[in-house]
């Protein structure tokens, strides 16, 4: 039992302590070069290498957390071992270590889409990269609001790309086509308009559409604001919140 909790405190990210810091950070470099190939076309003898490495280390950190499980659950022992391999940070552990098996069996055609498990590995950083830690568990606390101002955001689109749709009836000159020839078109316009991001391959040509795309761009501003009002609070909030949970535990 003591070895298991001695492990636990080793394989918790982000626990204070010299072997703790050194998992964290082998954790952080097998997550590099795993997904370091993926940045290449050419696939050089040197990526096997890291793919084979990053993948044992992924798979001795599932079995580490496997068999700790029960120390951070409120279940049973049984149920919490039971019960973890369906946890959403373990489907992506397990979905990270598939590449392996095709890696050493290349006729393990199960895993054929290994480049795209691989790319599944990028999600572990959460674990890792506490700034990720804080904006998930932010999203969680404030996830009510962030689904309302999604909603808003989502009638807001599909309100605009409607009044645009049948606002914009002039002829494309260099299609010979309508400008939005369907409603897709004008709901990717809409969507494009309201973030802001403008890539200026569909854009109004007629005065009535100019004037909807200006309406647009405004509010879509304003829409845009609020979920990154949201988030910053509540993440200034959480980082407060850390700082005095640890300020009372070096008091103690």
């Amino acid at each position: 039992m003591e070895m298991r909790n001695n492990i636990y405190r080793i394989i918790e990210p982000r626990t204070k302590g010299r072997y703790a810091g050194l998992y964290d950070a082998i954790m952080l470099l097998a997550i590099i070069i795993g997904i370091f190939p993926l940045m290449f076309r050419t696939q050089f003898k040197l990526f096997w290498w890291f793919d084979l490495i990053s993948g044992l280390c992924f798979i001795v950190d599932y079995i580490l957390r496997w068999i700790t499980a029960d120390l951070n659950s409120k279940r049973s022992k049984v149920a919490a071992f039971l019960i973890y391999p369906f946890t959403p940070m373990a489907i992506i552990d397990l979905l990270s270590i598939l590449p392996v098996f095709n890696l050493l069996a290349p006729s393990f055609k199960i895993v054929r889409v290994s480049r795209f498990l691989k790319i599944i590995r990028v999600f572990k950083f959460i674990r890792y990269f506490a700034p990720l830690g804080i904006i998930l568990s932010v999203i969680r606390k404030q996830g009510k609001i962030l689904c309302t101002v999604l909603s808003l955001a989502i009638f807001y689109i599909f309100i605009t790309a409607l009044i645009m749709f049948n606002a914009e009836e002039d002829i494309n000159p260099e299609t010979g086509k309508y400008l939005f020839d369907n409603f897709f078109d004008a709901f990717y316009w809409a969507a494009c308009t309201l973030t802001t991001v403008g890539y200026g391959d569909l854009y109004p040509i007629s005065d009535t559409g100019r004037v909807i795309s200006i309406i647009s761009s405004m509010v879509g501003i304003a829409i845009i604001a609020l979920p990154s009002g949201i988030i910053t609070a509540g993440y200034m909030n959480e980082l407060r919140n850390k700082k005095e949970h640890q300020d009372k535990k070096e008091q103690y």
